[in-house]
């Protein structure tokens, strides 16, 4: 064993111990299929959000780290559940009213109210693809429509015709009383209308391999549970899939805990091994509510990438996925900034320091060096002081600031530039709110703006910080967070801001003393270095 494997073997950060439970399965021999199977499923009665990306980027992160520990093959398995019928229409898609003519129909025949693709099911299917390519992740894709009617999952619902009784005992105590009454394991496709029917199984022949159920016009049917004539309900359809697919890991959500147990108990009964299984936190927005495929609710993979780096969003899945998480536009600005810190850190961290750094799993074990010399916290305030919406006026103060950088030379620098002047246009400045100085803080904000005249303007942001905290204390403030609130709430318009000394560094001396000149009402020009 290399030191280099000994380090990976004695990594503790969650991906790490994720992988660890998952070699502990091949500790005697390989696995038979070739590979070792990581699998993420996907709904797609609603287009991919957010949830399902952060599902996709951790599985993918247990992935890496397993390579790390182990020279086995490994396979990610994306499975689209898309031959389950449509229960609701989704309020957030065009044309919804239509969709109410293909209720219970299976999502890959209901009509796409894009107007795009083949079905409902196609549509979210690529739009799935879509976001998984643009990541780059190394996955292959399933269909359930596919699987069932290609006969994949002939031989695993057979047996669990066979095993019938063994697992509707298994899943009624699970039940209410009067769904444990119609309950059963299949659902049958309609040979007449195409819907997938909740409806009683009146009888089943194992020996023939059938079910035998009512249609809605009370016609008798007797049909063959195998090539897509019948769907799994969710429980035992999780467990055939990873029987046949053979799954070693997947996570979700931890409302999904009992189901997941159900489904545990289900493969055993048809002679399989559940995967390792990890559930994680929800997803929540603003309101502290789930987030939703069919409502939309909560923030959107696009909505996140219109306003920061794709690698952000990637950092903040990271982060304790057994802790619930507010999903809302106000984390982007921290998550920017923290994932940019933790970048700079990597540079001179030790290899066990590295395998704890989230960019290290962010970026696959190779993260590269940030050119963010500036926080995008600090952009976003320069943007909302300057008042300027043009990002060649934001580089002009980003020069004076550091002469050398250029926009060629540092992308993720100038990538942000952009991002913070949208961010600023759709939640900074509509909310923005000036409040006039009591006279304590006028007088305050007077003695800031002598000071900064006699200053000279080659200082540094230390002794400009050092120079704020003068200024308060010397004018009595008791508090010094005080202090920085007037200063945010008079100059700024905002409840919170940077830390000013690396802002007026960042934003100059002159610049900041026109800013308290105006919001005063004093007749000051570039040239005043007093009152």
């Amino acid at each position: 064993m290399s030191f280099d494997q000994e380090k990976f073997d004695r990594a503790d950060s969650w991906p790490f111990i994720e992988a660890k439970r998952v070699l502990k399965r091949y500790s005697k021999e390989s696995p038979r299929k070739g590979f070792v199977a990581f699998q993420t499923g996907y709904g797609p009665s609603g287009l991919p959000h957010i949830g399902t990306f952060g599902e996709v980027v951790r599985t993918t992160m247990v992935r890496t780290a397993f390579e790390k520990l182990s020279d086995l093959p490994t396979k990610l398995i994306c499975f689209s559940d898309d031959l389950d019928g449509l229960r609701k229409i989704p309020t957030n898609v065009p044309n919804s009213n239509d969709l109410e003519h293909d209720l219970d129909l299976p999502l890959t025949k209901v009509r796409d109210p894009f107007g795009e693709y083949n079905s409902f099911g196609h549509h979210n299917n690529a739009k799935l693809r879509e976001f998984l390519d643009q990541y780059n992740f190394d996955y292959e894709f399933q269909s359930a429509t596919t699987k069932y009617f290609e006969g994949a999952f002939d031989k695993a619902l057979i047996l669990i015709l066979e095993n019938y009784e063994k697992i509707m005992e298994v899943i009624l105590p699970s039940l209410r009383s009067e769904r444990q009454q119609t309950y059963s394991p299949f659902l049958p496709i309609s040979p007449k209308s195409g819907k997938v029917l909740q409806v009683t199984i009146e009888s089943i022949n194992k020996s023939s391999g059938t079910i035998v159920y009512r249609e809605p016009d009370g016609e008798l049917v007797e049909l063959p549970v195998t090539t897509g004539n019948v769907k799994l309900q969710w429980k035992p359809d999780w467990a055939m899939r990873w029987f046949v697919l053979g799954i070693d890991y997947e996570m979700f959500g931890k409302d999904l805990i009992p189901s997941a147990e159900l489904a545990a108990k289900i493969c055993k009964i048809i002679g399989g091994n559940p995967p390792e299984l990890l559930n994680y936190e929800l997803f929540l927005d603003q309101n502290g509510q789930k987030i939703s495929k069919s409502k939309g609710n909560g923030l959107s993979i696009e909505e996140w990438l219109r306003y920061a780096a794709p690698e952000s969003l990637s950092y903040f899945m990271y982060q304790k996925p057994k802790t619930a998480k507010r999903l809302f536009f106000d984390i982007i600005p921290r998550m920017m900034d923290e994932y940019h810190q933790n970048l700079g850190k990597y540079v001179e961290q030790t290899h066990e320091e590295k395998l704890k750094n989230p960019v290290w799993h962010v970026h696959s074990g190779s993260p590269p060096k940030s050119d963010m010399v500036i926080s995008f916290s600090m952009l976003l305030n320069l943007v909302s002081a300057s008042g300027s919406e043009d990002e060649k006026t934001l580089w002009g103060f980003i020069n004076r600031y550091a002469p050398n950088i250029k926009p060629g030379d540092h992308p993720s620098l100038n990538k942000a530039v952009g991002y913070a002047v949208q961010y600023y246009r759709d939640f900074i400045k509509p909310k923005k709110v000036f409040r006039s100085a009591d006279e304590k803080e006028r007088i305050a904000l007077l003695d800031l703006f002598s000071r900064l005249g006699n200053m000279p303007t080659s200082r540094g942001k230390d002794e400009l910080q050092s120079l704020v905290y003068a200024v308060g204390k010397e004018n009595n403030f008791e508090q010094l967070k005080d202090w920085f609130a007037c200063i945010y709430e008079v100059l700024l318009g905002t409840k919170t801001g940077p830390r000013l000394g690396g802002f007026i560094s960042l934003y100059g001396i002159e610049e900041t003393r026109n800013l308290i000149s105006n919001k005063l009402g004093l007749n000051s020009s570039k040239n005043n270095k007093g009152l």
